[in-house]
């Protein structure tokens, strides 16, 4: 099965549906990892705070897809900021995941008490440049933090990893984070508890499309843009979390999930102000 994907500000691409690791075991890890290559996954997501990078290099490297023909993204942790920190991180990182390379380094989160992620940022520069990382953005900045480490460096992060759902939609952040060119990832895709998957009105959506409360709101997540990270460790849900490309939504669909919005300025700015 192919994913579409999404141009990139670097002049590469990313598939648009991916699948991620957390809060998967090292120990199960291969065995996810596989079942998400076996449904047709072509896209993984894992983070050294995951703690499952070598289950997810051992599942990569056993599951009969070449290297090449994937997309592996990792992240730096919140106690791995600065310039020589980030680096060594990173090359920690490739060892556990068995890889010369990873498809899209990201920062986790900025730390902004921290205050280095604008060193942590330049790490990153340093290691595209090196070959460690074909791309690089970051993870739950806001657009003061992207404006910063942009003007301090003239390098735009590709990607901004960012919760994103119908419940929790960000619409400010992510329109800040388009409108600077870079993609927005979607992280929590289905919701920061199972309350949205039981939604009354998404059931009627489901019923109606003849597909799952999940995949409609995977498919919402596509018809706005964005790229999107669901997590599974079931290879049914699996096969269901990648089968979202051949049906659409209608204005009446987004209509109900665009309004089931329940984000404020508040929490907005709470959610993100730390890590």
């Amino acid at each position: 099965m192919t994913t579409p994907s999404l141009a990139l500000n670097d002049g590469r691409t990313i598939p648009r549906i991916g699948a991620g690791t957390w809060p998967v075991s090292d120990r199960d890890a291969p065995t996810v990892v596989h079942a998400a290559l076996e449904a047709g996954f072509r896209h993984i997501d894992t983070a050294a705070a995951y703690g499952n990078e070598s289950g997810v290099g051992t599942g990569i490297r056993t599951g009969g897809v070449e290297r090449e023909d994937l997309f592996l993204t990792t992240k730096i942790g919140n106690n791995d900021h600065g310039r020589r920190r980030a680096a060594r991180a990173l090359e920690e990182s490739l060892r556990r995941l068995q890889t010369d390379y990873v498809d899209l380094a990201l920062i986790h989160w900025p730390m902004p008490g921290i205050g280095l992620y604008e060193e942590t940022w330049q790490a990153l520069i340093d290691l595209r440049e090196a070959g460690k990382a074909r791309s690089i953005g970051v993870s739950n900045f806001r657009p003061e933090h992207l404006d910063r480490i942009i003007r301090s460096t003239g390098v735009t992060p590709a990607v901004n990893q960012i919760e994103v759902n119908p419940i929790v939609a960000h619409r400010d952040l992510r329109k800040a984070t388009i409108d600077r060119g870079i993609v927005v990832e979607s992280w929590s895709p289905l919701g920061p508890s199972t309350n949205l998957l039981g939604e009354p009105a998404l059931a009627t959506i489901a019923a109606k499309q003849d597909r799952t409360p999940a995949q409609i709101i995977l498919r919402w997540h596509l018809d706005h843009g964005l790229v999107v990270i669901p997590k599974s460790s079931s290879p049914q849900r699996l096969r269901e979390n990648i089968a979202v490309t051949d049906f659409t939504l209608d204005e009446d669909d987004h209509a109900t999930l665009d309004g089931f919005d329940q984000a404020s300025p508040a929490r907005y700015s709470a959610h993100l102000a730390g890590g």
